[in-house]
């Protein structure tokens, strides 16, 4: 009873009065069971007066510039890459997580977690036989979504996935490459089975309003693509306006909740009913549903968006997430002539600045920084998941008018929100120079000659992310040797319960086995530690974190000559603790020697050394460990692979830790506090 009495007054003093009153509110409800007759199950037909007599002509209708069909000729991507990976989906496979093919039907069974075989049922996962086909259970066709729960034995998210209708994105492209009309038939089989296996209000896929927003994003611009094609036919489009009000209807009336999230739901529901009051101003509510998604739209701008364009997620995927939004939002309102305030847009130029600083142009990547969940709701290239180059090629197009890159892959989703012309050569933005310090998100960096650490330290003034404090990513020629484990699951089994968010996951110290906060729940972390910089020059930084009182955490950067590095950590306590440093490093071949790790990259023999100025450590080198998530790292959602875990433990009151990254051949010396590194001396 203490401790949940702890847990609810630190949530109280984080997230405020009204937060907290809310969610009793939000509970009760649910509790009452008000919240079914509020939004009650029914048939589709039961909810025509969310449509009025009042059509606008499809002819009228007005979407990106490629309903008149894209010029393909001279693109530089393969086109037909897209036609490839739509002839797949046809063929009973979903790319999941923007990264792995499963085999699944045509139509998918939208209720089942192809991942490990099991499909929802009363709220549990059910083993189904290899060869059952079934479609659904009547259990899940009967059960109003707010009976059913997203944390369960299943990960609800792999059965969402599919359900986010993100091969629309692929289906309009591989028409615009061939013509093919199987390609629109395929949508309307999707949606009209969709529709048949999840009645209003009923089962899993109607849980969560943000799910549904991305749903309709998906919809409209395969509804939009498609709408000169013969397939689409009156019934199907009167039948697609049904669906589409219904489904923003359950946005608008469940809205609240997402505004109590103070994250990306808020911008994703609100963009939803936004969209649809805009390009749909036959349905009932248009109107409200368009004047309340951009007041909500801006406002969330102003108070999710850092003024130095860093995001209150602390997530840099939720941050590509809502600027897919936000972009796709601003070319739909230039479109219709319904333009957001200057504020707004000022705030998503600053966050298309913000990340191009934190990109490697050179492969696209960024430090895998906070939550990761596979989210990429805008699916319009052939480029990677963790390419990052067409969100900002769009967003400096965009908000810019120029191109930041050369021409490339990442020009696609240029073409489609911005047409042919977008296309032209155009003088190229500067990007990612000058600044190197976003202290509201947190992110500090440091530069030398081909090499680079990004440092994370913040007093967080939202819900953090990570437990990550001073955790340090290091670039060295451009690739990621230090880095960061990512998110695998979010509801795995055990250790794997976002088990990659724990501090001892990270490039940090840890401080007798705990982490720098309370972790509650999958999301929630109470308690949350205070980064404070204390130093941040050319070529050095220094910070510390109170996530372990009464030990003190002081953590130093310093970029040293001829791209080598040294990290010092100096913990201080009047009491013995259990110091662990440790080093998350890329999976390649490596030699031990002491406490020395060479590790090799084609030409390149990178060394990281460890050691301590005082007392003796017990040194350990593993990877990819069957028992515990160390030695894991995970790039995409629901996909882990092997990394190199180095960790230097110590059991005393005091510590200094010293880490040396460089080359194969520098020699590393301590001298009492002071460290030799080749030809210079440095104290400690």
């Amino acid at each position: 009873m203490l401790t949940k009495f702890r847990t609810f007054a630190s949530l109280y003093r984080e997230l405020g009065l009204r937060w907290s009153i809310f969610r009793l509110t939000y509970a009760f409800r649910l509790r009452t069971r008000l919240i079914r007759w509020q939004m009650p199950i029914g048939r589709w037909s039961d909810y025509k007066n969310l449509t009025s007599n009042k059509i606008t002509s499809p002819a009228k209708r007005v979407f990106f510039p490629f309903v008149s069909g894209p010029d393909l000729s001279n693109v530089p991507w393969n086109p037909q890459t897209a036609v490839e990976e739509a002839d797949r989906l046809l063929n009973g496979e979903i790319k999941y997580f923007a990264h792995e093919w499963l085999k699944t039907d045509f139509p998918p069974n939208w209720h089942k977690d192809y991942y490990s075989d099991f499909i929802l049922s009363d709220g549990e996962r059910t083993l189904l036989p290899q060869a059952d086909t079934l479609r659904s259970t009547p259990s899940d066709m009967n059960r109003h979504w707010s009976q059913i729960p997203d944390d369960s034995i299943t990960d609800i998210k792999f059965i969402w996935e599919p359900n986010r209708f993100a091969f629309v994105y692929t289906l309009v492209r591989a028409y615009a490459a061939s013509g093919d009309e199987k390609y629109p038939e395929a949508f309307w089989t999707l949606v009209e089975d969709w529709a048949q296996h999840n009645p209003p209000n009923t089962g899993p896929n109607w849980m969560d309003g943000q799910e549904i927003a991305l749903r309709l994003m998906a919809w409209v611009f395969g509804y939009h693509a498609f709408l000169n094609s013969p397939t689409t036919t009156p019934k199907r489009k009167e039948d697609f306006i049904l669906y589409v009000a219904v489904q923003a209807e359950r946005i608008h009336k469940n809205i609240d909740y997402a505004i109590s999230t103070r994250s990306n739901h808020t911008i994703s529901e609100a963009f939803g009913l936004w969209m649809i009051g805009l390009l749909f101003p036959e349905l009932k509510y248009a109107e409200k549903y368009l004047s309340l998604g951009k007041r909500l739209l801006e406002q969330e701008a102003a108070n999710q968006i850092f003024p130095d364009g860093s995001y209150s997620m602390y997530s840099l995927n939720y941050h590509r997430f809502i600027l897919h939004i936000y972009l796709y939002a601003i070319r739909l309102s230039e479109i219709y002539q319904s333009p957001f305030t200057d504020p707004f847009r000022t705030s998503v130029t600053k966050s298309v600045s913000y990340l191009s600083h934190l990109l490697n142009s050179k492969i696209g990547e960024m430090p895998v920084y906070g939550s990761n969940d596979g989210a990429l709701i805008l699916p319009l290239n052939n480029c990677d998941f963790t390419d990052y180059r067409p969100l900002l090629q769009l967003g400096w197009y965009i908000t810019m008018g120029e191109r930041l890159f050369d021409p490339g892959p990442w020009d696609e989703d240029l073409l489609w929100l911005c047409g042919t012309e977008s296309l032209s050569p155009s003088r190229r933005g500067g990007g990612g120079e000058g600044e190197l310090s976003f202290s509201y998100g947190g992110i500090y960096l440091l530069c030398n000659a081909n090499s680079r650490a990004v440092i994370r330290c913040t007093d967080f003034t939202s819900r953090p992310s990570h437990a990550d404090q001073l955790h340090v990513d290091l670039w060295m020629h451009g690739h990621n040797l230090a880095i960061d484990a990512g998110t695998y699951l979010y509801s795995g089994y055990g250790i794997w319960r976002n088990g990659l968010a724990r501090t001892s996951a990270h490039n940090t110290v840890t401080v007798d086995g705990k982490d720098q906060m309370t972790l509650v729940s999958r999301f929630t972390w109470t308690n949350w530690s205070k980064g404070k910089v204390i130093k941040h020059d050319k070529g050095i930084w220094r910070g510390e974190h109170d996530g372990y009182k009464p030990v003190s955490h002081k953590r130093t950067v310093m970029a040293l000559e001829g791209d080598r590095w040294l990290v010092i950590d100096t913990l201080d306590a009047d009491q013995p603790h259990r110091y662990a440093l440790h080093w998350l490093l890329e999976d390649l071949p490596f030699e031990q020697q002491g406490n020395e790790v060479v590790l090799r990259l084609n030409e390149m023999a990178y060394k990281l050394q460890v050691g301590m100025t005082n007392g003796g450590g017990r040194f350990s080198i593993v990877r990819a460990d069957a028992h515990s998530t160390r030695g894991w790292r995970s790039k995409y959602y629901g996909h882990k692979e092997p990394a190199i875990s180095v960790m230097l433990e110590a059991h005393q009151p005091q510590v200094t830790f010293w880490s040396f990254f460089g080359f194969a051949n520098d020699v590393v010396e301590k001298d009492g506090k002071l460290l030799k590194v080749n030809s210079e001396t440095i104290k400690l």
